[in-house]
């Protein structure tokens, strides 16, 4: 198995015009069906946010009103466990996208006919930009599930867009956002690694180790 660096190294030398040749033979056109911002029949939506991520949106004027790093990231479940009160506990290594009352993504927005939308579209997170495809290198995510199809270093994962016509200047900007995330993913994943340390936390406390260090569940850095 390569090392991360090596995977990164991998990800950086990525072409966007064959991964734009990828995106193309397999086709993609977004439905605004919603399915990849809502709660599924078992779990609350999960999409990774990254530190900056989660920044870029607390300044967004994509919407109006203060918006504090619990409005946007909440601590990624998997690795949690449950007090005897039902609250989550333990340390995890990851941001998820806020969920409202309901377990879809808390910038989810369906108009009268059921159409969806995104309330911080110009602003949402490369994991969002790129769905649904992924990079197949080690220490990147696979969103939603398997891959449903793939074309070179490309893989598509479940929805309902999928095999539909899309234009070059689209495959491109897609493109160059998968490969973006691609390094993202592993930059992140290197710093976690290089920062962590076993978190001296309270009993009931939530700990996520990001690329900046331990955390709060607010966000606020754990040594504060």
């Amino acid at each position: 198995m390569q090392s991360l660096e090596a995977e990164l190294d991998d990800a950086r030398q990525l072409a966007v015009d064959d991964l734009a040749d990828a995106i193309e033979s397999i086709g993609f056109e977004c439905t605004r069906c919603g399915a990849c911002c809502k709660a599924d029949a078992e779990d609350d939506h999960t999409a990774t946010v990254f530190p900056e991520e989660v920044r870029t949106l607390e300044e967004s004027d994509s919407y109006d009103g203060d918006y504090d790093w619990r409005d946007i990231a909440r601590p990624m479940p998997y690795g949690l466990s449950e007090t005897g009160d039902g609250e989550l506990e333990g340390e995890t290594f990851e941001w998820a996208l806020q969920t409202d009352d309901c377990g879809d993504c808390t910038f989810y927005e369906e108009d009268d006919s059921g159409m969806g939308a995104c309330a911080a579209h110009d602003d949402r997170p490369l994991i969002c930009q790129t769905y649904p495809f992924s990079v197949a290198l080690a220490g990147t995510s696979q969103p939603m599930g398997e891959a449903v199809d793939e074309a070179g270093m490309v893989r598509a994962h479940e929805c309902e867009g999928l095999g539909r016509d899309i234009s070059r200047d689209d495959a491109e900007d897609l493109a160059r956002a998968l490969k973006e995330r691609a390094v993202r993913e592993l930059e992140e994943a290197i710093a976690v690694r290089d920062n962590y340390a076993p978190a001296d936390r309270d009993p009931g406390e939530i700990v996520v180790h990001d690329s900046e260090g331990a955390k709060r569940a607010d966000g606020t850095p754990l040594e504060e």
